[in-house]
């Protein structure tokens, strides 16, 4: 007997929700008989893509889809991990293969997908990104270090311009993983991060927290380049902005040689502004409305936008 209608269009649901994949354990919970199921791997309705898992009408399925069909194809609590996780969260932009998972009973990697073992993990290494089931970002981080050493410093610079960098959080992690593959390796690499210069200030500090309010770009701090570090550097736009204090630029000295820094920057192709501490703290609305009119006028300049006539 065909399904009714009705199922079908509960398929195409599930399979629209989760990029075009469906498990057997969810056909059969649609009423989908064996016969039925079998029939339609034959008639190209369905495609095998892991053991259980299918593609719904075609077999090129996208890699957010290939990623949630094989933690599928696992057992439950199977997590996407190691470098797949990395690519899910933005850490890479290398989608790697065979998939990598991370599951509590460690199988034999099977075709286009390897696991590795959990026995460390607990509750928080868990999380969701995309609706996929992924380790969280201080235990792909770790595990980045072990599978893919050469990359782990551009992986952390990807979490922190995301803000998805939580050194307490990977504190935490690094102390329950003492004598772990990769801790060294992680710890050597985050210690630019915690050094005092990398946000030298409470103004730099409040700056920053401001822009992530706002959902303006996330701009690099204490950025290097043309000869002059940068409070906050846009490298898309070249567009800077110096955080003024009177104590650090109220001399004379320190007047001109301002003057002098922001023209060779101009020269350079670098446009700067300048933003005081004392009318962050009396406009801050302002301030950021202004910055992002800068940061679009910017964009308009360089090309990277078309403005609306």
């Amino acid at each position: 007997m065909q399904p009714k209608r009705r199922t079908h269009h509960q398929l195409a649901e599930i399979a629209r929700e989760q990029y075009g994949v469906i498990s057997l354990g969810q056909l059969r919970q649609l009423g989908y008989a064996k016969g039925t199921i079998k029939e339609m791997i034959e008639t190209g309705r369905l495609f095998p893509l892991f053991r259980s898992v299918y593609g719904v009408g075609h077999e090129a399925i996208q890699q957010h889809g290939q990623c949630l069909a094989a933690v599928m194809s696992c057992e439950e609590g199977a997590l996407l991990s190691h470098r797949s996780a990395a690519w899910l969260w933005g850490l890479t932009k290398r989608f790697a293969t065979p998939i990598e998972l991370t599951a509590a009973s460690p199988r034999r990697t099977r075709e286009k997908i390897r696991v590795h073992s959990a026995k460390a993990l607990i509750e928080c290494d868990r999380a969701t990104c995309e609706d996929i089931p992924v380790t969280a970002v201080p235990r792909t981080l770790l595990d980045f270090a072990v599978v893919d050493p050469y990359f782990l410093g551009q992986a952390i610079a990807n979490a922190y311009r995301l803000d998805l960098l939580d050194l307490i959080a990977i504190d935490a992690l690094i102390e329950r993983s003492r004598g772990f593959r990769g801790v060294a390796r992680l710890l050597g690499a985050l210690e630019a991060y915690r050094t005092p210069a990398f946000v030298r200030s409470r103004l730099e500090r409040r700056f920053l927290q401001m822009i992530k309010d706002r959902g303006l770009p996330r701009p690099s701090m204490n950025f290097f380049t043309e000869g002059y570090e940068l409070d906050a550097y846009w490298p898309a736009e070249r567009f800077a902005v110096e955080l003024d204090t009177y104590d650090h630029h109220g001399s004379p000295k320190a007047f001109e040689e301002d003057r002098f820094r922001q023209e060779s920057l101009k020269l350079a192709g670098i446009e700067l502004t300048r933003i005081t501490g004392a009318r962050l703290d009396r406009e801050p609305d302002k301030v950021m409305r202004r910055l992002a009119r800068l940061l679009a006028q910017r964009r308009v300049q360089l090309g990277q936008v078309t403005s609306q006539s």
